[in-house]
C-alpha cells in the first residue's frame, strides 16, 4: 500500500522547517517515514516544494526506506493541491488505498495506520483519525478514485469539514499519538 507525506508547507508559524526539527534527536520527517514504513505503507511518496528540500530531507530519512520524491505543481498552493497531483498521477492509478500523512505530527506510529485499514469498510471514501477535540482529515486512509473525483468540486471548504461529508470512518486515537506541531509552543 502507497502513502503520501505531505511535505511542502512553509513552515511560516514554526520559524523553520518543521520537517527537520528533531524530537528526540531524530527529524520530524524521519519520524512519519518510519511510522508509515512500519505500517507497511510503502513506497512513501514525499511531496515537496522545491528541488532542494529533496536533498535536505533526503539527509535525515533513512535510506532504506522507500521514497519516491515528488515536486508540488504550484509551489505552497496547499495540502489539497498536493493530493490532486498524487492522486492525477498515473503511479497512484488502480491503487485500492493510500495512506495521507504530514511531517508535523512526530509522535504518529504505525499502529494508527493499521487501524485506519481496519475500519475503512467497503462503502468508505476514508478513514480518518480524530482526537476527542477534532478530526485529522490529513492522516486519512483514503480510497483514491473516489476521492479524486469528490475533490475535483472542492470549493475551499476546511477539509475536516470537506471530508466529513464523505462516507467515511472515524477512528479515535489518543490526542498525545496526533498532536500536531505548528509553532514553537507545540514542542514544550
Amino acid at each position: 500500500m502507497r502513502s503520501l507525506l505531505l511535505a511542502g508547507g512553509r513552515s511560516s508559524r514554526m520559524g523553520k522547517d518543521k520537517a527537520l526539527i528533531k524530537i528526540d534527536g531524530i527529524a520530524m520527517i524521519q519520524r512519519v517515514a518510519q511510522a508509515l514504513a512500519e505500517a507497511g505503507r510503502e513506497p512513501i511518496r514525499i511531496a515537496v516544494s522545491t528541488p532542494e528540500k529533496i536533498e535536505e530531507y533526503s539527509k535525515e530519512i533513512d535510506s532504506s526506506l522507500e521514497v519516491e520524491w515528488v515536486l508540488d505543481g504550484e509551489q505552497y498552493a496547499g495540502p489539497v493541491d498536493a493530493i490532486l497531483e498524487s492522486l492525477n498521477d498515473p503511479l497512484c492509478a488502480n491503487i485500492d488505498s493510500i495512506q495521507l500523512a504530514t511531517v508535523d505530527v512526530p509522535w504518529i506510529d504505525h499502529e494508527v495506520f493499521w487501524g485506519l485499514e481496519k475500519s475503512l469498510s467497503e462503502n468508505d471514501v476514508l478513514a480518518m483519525p480524530a482526537d476527542p477535540e477534532r478530526a485529522h482529515p490529513l492522516l486519512s486512509l483514503i480510497r483514491p478514485t473516489e476521492l479524486l473525483k469528490l475533490l475535483e468540486d472542492w470549493k475551499g471548504t476546511p477539509l475536516h469539514q470537506t471530508f466529513a461529508n464523505y462516507p467515511h470512518t472515524l477512528l479515535m486515537i489518543d490526542s498525545a499519538t496526533l498532536r500536531n506541531v505548528n509553532q514553537p509552543s507545540d514542542l514544550d
